[in-house]
């Protein structure tokens, strides 16, 4: 927090304004709930400096542009009035692999080229741990599954769901034999024309 004045004012006491800041948030920060501290100072009717140690609970499932509210720790009221209250506007922070819509995430999975081919159970990381989902054979690259219940939870109750892009991995620096399977594997399914049948 920057250093604020106290506002002067004269005649009945009033109540002091609210002090309002934003907070960044990590998504992680967000799912699980956290909790922060922070120094505030302010001055007082004399000018005297005032430093407080605010501790602010972040509710799980907090959303972006929400506010936080500590009451009673904003600017000191004109002519002896009670103080406004600290605000904290809630602002998300970008996460590296996962996107928030609402109450729901969207990431992409990494799938080796076998696995979408054949199927198989793939790992993926989320905000609650890791995780895995079935695989069915055959998928394509750019399939997304949507995996009921695993998104953001809500404050009011329940959770969004969690919505897996697959994204499908080639193999580098393959042996010979690999190239040799795989040759294999592209003649068996090319046509007369040479195109993918």
């Amino acid at each position: 927090f920057r250093r604020v004045l106290f506002r002067s004012g004269v005649g009945r006491p009033r109540v002091g304004e609210n002090l309002e800041q934003e907070l960044s948030v990590s998504l992680e920060d967000a799912f699980r709930g956290a909790v922060r501290e922070f120094q505030v100072e302010v001055s007082d009717e004399t000018g005297a400096a005032v430093r407080e140690r605010i501790e602010l609970k972040i509710p799980i499932g907090v959303r972006e542009g929400v506010k936080l509210r500590v009451a009673g720790k904003g600017y000191f009221g004109p002519g002896g009035g009670p103080r406004g209250d600290l605000l904290f506007k809630v602002v998300i922070a970008p996460h590296a692999t996962i996107e928030r819509r609402g109450d729901d995430l969207h990431t992409e999975v990494p799938v080796a080229v076998w696995d979408a081919m054949l199927g198989g159970e793939v790992r993926l990381q989320t905000l609650g741990g890791s995780g895995t989902f079935r695989l069915p054979a055959e998928t394509q690259n750019g399939r997304t599954f949507r995996l009921t219940g695993q998104g953001m939870p809500r404050i009011e109750g329940g959770k969004g769901d969690l919505y897996a892009k697959v994204k499908v991995v080639l193999p580098q620096e393959l042996t010979p034999r690999e190239k040799e399977l795989i040759e294999d594997l592209r003649r068996g399914r090319s046509g007369p024309d040479g195109k993918v049948g």
